[in-house]
């Protein structure tokens, strides 16, 4: 839930995928739709799949069932197309919809951002020291442009016993797929090589960190207090389980972004939360925190929170 809770902190518009052989809700399906809401994604169109594995009937009683799963939710307006992806049936109904219901969006100016939701070694094992190529970011540009040759600060950067340092680099190429850039902009998912050293960047190393120009990025927080919205029940279990109120020095796992850090309240304020984070993060401003807490074993969605402005 986490993945793809940091995934969709990246898009402009989604697919909610409901298999037509299965009663519609299931767990998962009510846990990404929620993932939706808490993400702000307003953009949706739901596919029915596997129509060709069901009767008509069973088709038609599914898509009743999913018509009622989303009455009143934030994809209430969507589309349900049916398909069949074994036998490509309405592909090109859903590329139509693309178009209509997920435009392209207005591109953001301002300071330079970039949202790491990936980082690697393209180095191969052997490789003469001389030949090393610097570490790889992948992710989507925020706001604003970066081109080849720019400075770039990477935040929260490298942990040095009990601190973080920026980390400080130089773009030496940008690419997008297949496609070598001269310079990126807000809009899909783009590659920046640097001269950091891959050792930096391998195994996803700095996902949830954010790039800009050098002395433009936010502050590093340990502390963040929100504005907590806690949800009825949990997401992603079949009991119906009621969630309930924050409690003194609970852990809790945080994602924001690309980004996942741990959480402990320490304050309940009349209506807010102060939660220490470890570790520390330089979030992007003005997105949503979602909540998770240890139900089961496992960490389970119950709640999103959003940062408070005292000024």
């Amino acid at each position: 839930m986490a993945t793809m809770l940091s995934g969709a902190s990246l898009m402009d518009g989604a697919c909610l995928l409901i298999a037509a052989d299965e009663k519609c809700p299931q767990p998962q399906t009510r846990e990404h739709l929620e993932a939706l809401h808490i993400a702000d994604i307003e953009n949706i169109i739901i596919l029915q799949n596997k129509i060709d594995a069901v009767s008509r009937e069973q088709v038609k009683e599914n898509y009743q069932q999913i018509k009622e799963f989303v009455k009143g939710t934030i994809a209430e307006k969507a589309p349900i197309i049916p398909i069949s992806a074994v036998f490509g049936a309405n592909i090109g109904l859903v590329l139509r919809a693309f178009e209509e219901i997920i435009p392209s969006p207005v591109l953001s100016e301002g300071d330079f951002q970039f949202l790491i939701a990936r980082s690697f070694d393209i180095n191969r094992p052997g490789k003469e020291i001389n030949s090393l190529k610097g570490g790889v970011i992948g992710g989507s540009v925020l706001k604003g442009n970066i081109n080849i040759g720019d400075q770039i600060e990477i935040r929260p950067g490298l942990r040095v016993k009990d601190n973080y340092i920026p980390l400080k680099s130089t773009i030496v190429s940008i690419s997008q797929g297949n496609n070598l850039l001269d310079n990126a902009k807000p809009g899909g998912l783009i590659g920046l090589g640097t001269k950091l050293d891959p050792a930096l960047t391998k195994g996803d190393h700095l996902i949830g960190h954010l790039v800009g120009k050098p002395d433009t990025l936010p502050d590093v927080l340990d502390e963040v207090e929100l504005k907590v919205n806690l949800l009825d029940r949990v997401i992603g279990v079949e009991q119906m389980l009621r969630v309930h109120s924050l409690k003194h020095n609970e852990k809790l796992l945080l994602v924001v972004g690309t980004e996942k850090t741990g959480g402990t309240v320490t304050k309940i304020l009349k209506n807010t939360v102060i939660l220490k984070l470890n570790p520390p993060i330089c979030p992007p401003e003005k997105f949503i925190y979602a909540i998770s807490r240890i139900i089961n074993r496992r960490y389970r969605l119950i709640g999103y929170g959003e940062t408070v402005n005292h000024n």
